[in-house]
């Protein structure tokens, strides 16, 4: 095959990932959401899978909010620090790898402070039976937290460590 060819074959073939892949967690106008969009769905979902109150949506509603809000810094400064770390690994620096690696590292346990205190929050407002639900799996699709991956980082079987 020419050059040619095996270049319209690859561009066609990125072409069908990119809008197989939809609009995923994207925002309208394929923005990234923000927290009040992340926390809605999320409390859509939780709503669906938990048989959640008017009340208990709004409360829930307001706690993923304010988490994403929170987390919203601490993600941007993640950005940084990995593209940190990826500079560093291509100029072979141990030093800075180290230093990139460690700012990751408290980034991280700064999310999952917040992911955890949010979820903390949500299960208290959960009655029993919702919580048995909650416990057996149920509406953990989304959860738990924003995660240094972003909204909805774990998936059943993917990690979750409330399996």
């Amino acid at each position: 095959m020419t050059k040619l060819t095996l270049s319209m074959i690859a561009a066609a073939f990125s072409a069908t990932l990119m809008f197989a892949q939809g609009p995923g967690r994207r925002g309208p106008g394929g923005t990234p959401p923000d927290p009040q969009q992340m926390a809605e769905r999320r409390v859509n979902f939780l709503a669906r899978s938990l048989n959640l109150t008017d009340a208990q949506k709004s409360q829930a509603t307001t706690i993923f909010t304010n988490a994403a809000t929170a987390g919203q810094s601490i993600h941007t400064n993640m950005q940084t620090a990995r593209q940190s770390l990826r500079d560093a690994v291509k100029k072979n620096d141990t030093a800075a790898i180290d230093q990139a690696a460690q700012t990751i590292g408290n980034l991280t346990g700064q999310l999952t402070s917040i992911e955890g205190k949010a979820d903390a929050a949500f299960y208290a407002i959960l009655t029993p039976d919702q919580q048995a639900k909650f416990d057996s799996g149920a509406g953990r699709g989304f959860g738990p937290g924003m995660g240094p991956q972003g909204f909805g980082r774990y998936r059943q079987g993917r990690g979750n460590p409330n399996q």
